[in-house]
């Protein structure tokens, strides 16, 4: 089976009611808060990733929503139906958990068909249910082999496959792809949103991977602390971060304080100490003059050049003190005449070129519009 690899982005608000709604859900342990008053809607069809790290909340708030954890306070509706107090296996939710916790014992077939026997299915309607989303993952001709004899990203299949048999309205996934290796789990990624697209099952994804999240997710909920503090495509997460935490703790980010110096409708000024110079950003802030902000700049957005360029909006110099030669881009660390240090990506066009070398001398510039500016 050829599967296109494809991307349907869901607006929850454009389709009606939301499919999952969370509202006010805390869950609290003895004195320690581990999910605090989190509200949300999800789209139906919708790939939404919680994304955070270890300690952040989003694996109790999986398991809420499975069922396995009962809140402190709020409420969680499937499908316009509260189940706040439903069992877990009177839900219309399955869970695909990060060691996939197959039955070493125990087939392919059989380990996909387990769910369906102990749900009363019939042998000839589970048989066929279960060659059809074995060969919906590409694992037709697997049904006899054991765990033991499958390849991490076969045993990944498998555990999906068994997720997903049972016809779920709602997959949780718990770090789904963290036991793979770095190539495989970036080949799974696009699998997985094309089962997604082809089934229409809403996926609720747990991860602390960015890059997984902004593949795989429609949209995404950045945690910290157990609370949500930014919800958005992964573009929104990613070029218009909400705070400095937000800006952190995705991709890579050249993140300096300064004093906003000039306050204008349809752009800004900020002098930046660290990079010794007034940032110029070509739109403005809500934030008072005098007031003290944080410059944001991805490194790919920063050109790098022995000679000084003219015209552009901003520009300092410094010193290559460090280069990282990673294939299709090159990072280079240019240390400034303040002692700040300026992450700069370049992508590697062509084969033979003139590069940069450690101890040149080279000027920074970036366009106006490159900064985002975030004020907590």
């Amino acid at each position: 089976m050829t599967l296109e690899v494809t991307r349907q982005q869901t607006d929850s608000h454009s389709v009606g009611s939301p499919y999952v709604r969370l509202d006010g859900l805390t869950k609290k342990f003895g004195d320690f808060t581990a999910v605090k008053e989190v509200s949300l809607d999800i789209a139906r069809g919708e790939i939404f990733c919680l994304l955070g790290g270890s300690g952040c909340g989003k694996t109790t708030l999986l398991r809420m929503l499975a069922g396995f954890e009962a809140p402190t306070t709020g409420s969680i509706f499937i499908d316009g139906v509260d189940v706040t107090q439903v069992p877990p296996y009177e839900r219309p939710v399955n869970m695909m958990f990060q060691s996939y916790a197959l039955f070493p014992h125990m087939t392919v077939a059989q380990n996909v068909a387990f769910g369906l026997y102990q749900d009363g299915v019939s042998k000839d309607e589970a048989r066929d249910r279960v060659a059809d989303i074995l060969g919906l993952v590409r694992l037709g001709g697997y049904e006899k082999r054991k765990p033991h004899q499958l390849s991490g990203g076969e045993r990944q299949r498998v555990a999906l496959a068994r997720s997903l048999v049972k016809r779920p309205k709602l997959l949780l996934l718990d770090e789904p792809l963290g036991a793979l290796d770095k190539k495989l789990r970036e080949h799974t990624q696009f699998e997985l949103v094309n089962i997604q697209n082809i089934l229409g099952v809403t996926f609720i994804i747990v991860t602390h991977d960015q890059e997984e999240a902004m593949t795989l997710g429609t949209r995404i909920g950045v945690m910290r602390a157990g609370e949500i503090l930014q919800i958005g495509s992964p573009t929104d997460i990613y070029e218009f971060p909400n705070s400095r935490y937000v800006a952190d703790f995705i991709g890579s980010v050249n993140l300096v304080e300064g004093r906003l110096v000039e306050d204008e409708p349809g752009h800004v000024r900020i002098d930046c100490p660290q990079f010794g110079c007034t940032v110029f950003v070509d739109h403005g802030v809500s934030a008072p003059a005098d007031s003290i902000v944080s410059v944001a700049i991805r490194p790919e957005k920063i050109q790098i050049s022995r000679e000084c360029p003219e015209g552009a909006d901003n520009v300092v110099s410094g010193t290559i003190t460090g280069i990282a030669y990673l294939g299709d881009v090159s990072r280079y660390l240019v240390t400034l005449a303040t002692g700040a240090v300026v992450r700069v990506t370049l992508p590697n066009i062509f084969r033979h070129e003139t590069r940069l070398t450690i101890e040149d001398a080279v000027w920074l510039s970036w366009h106006g519009s490159a900064a985002v500016v975030v004020t907590r």
